[in-house]
């Protein structure tokens, strides 16, 4: 399974970083590029257990999908399927019988 966020689509990108010299205030006439070596930008991915399309899959999913809420965890799910469960219990207690 390669590192991207299962719903935004978040991956590592490349960049370059620049060596500079010749600031102003060491007498320089401002920055000169010097060289330039490539680096690797990597998004704050964490691998969860998430409840995805009914089942519970390990997924590898970015920080901010986490905040904005994607993110629906098992325990969670199954806490809420047995409130619902309770409810049309408690429902069908209720109910005339006919």
């Amino acid at each position: 399974m390669s590192h991207v966020c299962y719903f935004t689509g978040k991956k590592t990108s490349s960049g370059w970083t620049r060596s500079e010299k010749g600031r102003r205030k060491d007498g320089g006439v401002g920055n000169k590029i010097k060289g330039r070596t490539k680096r690797m930008v990597k998004p704050n991915l964490k691998k969860l257990r998430l409840l995805v399309d009914g089942e519970v899959k390990s997924v590898w999913i970015s920080a901010r999908a986490i905040k904005k809420g994607f993110a629906v965890k098992p325990l969670r799910a199954s806490v809420l399927a047995s409130q619902a469960a309770a409810k049309t219990a408690a429902d069908a207690k209720t109910k005339p019988k006919a």
